[in-house]
């Protein structure tokens, strides 16, 4: 298990403790006292460290190198009943970009999200879950067959935000996140959103226009990361901290101002403590929300989708 900088005194008091019950299987000695409170001060400071998370320490946890990933909620809530589908049809496929046919319980549902690696190979190999445009239409076109044949979408948001390359400017990366946004909100079909680490920018937007938006507890959600904003208005990364104090990216904060529907509860320490207690969790938000979004007409679904994000933020036309 990997520690983040903040999380370092809970490590300390762990190592205390694996060479307190080493020690006493060695020397048969009884540290049975020790141990209790050795466990008692860790449980004491995890509660501290936890209970009162910046900003700053959410975005950390949400980029934690343990933390499960699209392909590891896909395996658990499809409980294996899923079947990848490949390529946009246009120029390649996008191994940053994910998705297919899975069936959560009795339902089949097109599911697609950004992918990132668990190791330096498959971390290039996926982009760092950065799709290029092929990505973002690779998953309008999964959308598109999900609505010919009457089938909800859950859409799965990790990214550190679309791939900014020169060639993938030159190949439309802005025009393809547009025209996914343009084509969601008129999606003939239910379209359930989980921000399950990252949700960064446009890239995050790209497969983000949905009639339910949830996001896990230790997740974030913002136009711009910290890094890049506080290197835009202080010309370095020193400031990122108060950056992410200002964006107002964290999950309670995007709930205040009803940017999404709700927040997914996660074990103590982050989703990847107890990463099956979340597969659960988000199983049972699936279930919950489907069977209404099911029954609306799809008139109406695209009417209150509009509504939805009509509503969102100050302008003036």
């Amino acid at each position: 298990m990997e520690y983040l900088d903040f999380e370092l005194p809970i490590k300390e008091l762990i190592n205390e403790l694996e060479k307190t019950i080493e020690i006493g299987k060695n020397t048969n000695s009884n540290a049975i006292d020790l141990i209790k409170e050795l466990k008692a001060k860790i449980k004491i400071k995890k509660k501290e460290i936890y209970s009162n998370l910046s900003p700053w320490q959410i975005v950390q946890l949400s980029r934690h190198p343990n933390r499960p990933y699209t392909l590891d909620y896909i395996e658990n809530l499809t409980r294996g009943n899923f079947i990848e589908l490949h390529g946009d049809r246009n120029f390649k496929d996008d191994k940053a970009m994910v998705g297919g046919w899975g069936k959560i319980g009795n339902q089949t549902f097109m599911i697609l999200g950004q992918q990132k690696g668990k190791n330096t190979k498959t971390r290039k190999y996926r982009n760092f879950g950065m799709a290029n445009p092929e990505g973002y239409r690779k998953a309008l076109r999964l959308m598109k067959m999900a609505e010919k044949f009457s089938k909800p979408v859950i859409t799965l948001i990790d990214t550190p935000g679309a791939y900014p390359g020169v060639e993938a400017e030159a190949r439309g990366q802005g025009e393809a996140i547009a025209r996914n946004i343009y084509d969601m909100i008129e999606l003939k079909v239910p379209i359930i959103s989980f921000i399950i680490g990252e949700g960064a920018s446009g890239g995050a937007l790209g497969i983000g226009v949905a009639d339910k938006i949830f996001m896990l507890e230790n997740t974030w959600y913002s136009v711009i990361s910290p890094e890049s904003c506080s290197s835009i208005l202080w010309r370095n990364w020193d400031n990122k901290e108060l950056a992410a104090e200002s964006l107002k990216l964290t999950p309670k904060n995007m709930l205040k101002n009803k940017l999404i529907d709700g927040i997914i509860k996660e074990p103590m320490g982050g989703a990847h403590h107890h990463p099956e207690k979340v597969y659960e969790k988000v199983y049972d938000c699936i279930n919950n929300n489907t069977k209404s979004l099911i029954k609306t007409r799809p008139e109406k679904l695209i009417k209150d989708r509009i509504k939805k994000f009509s509503k969102m933020g100050i302008y003036s036309g």
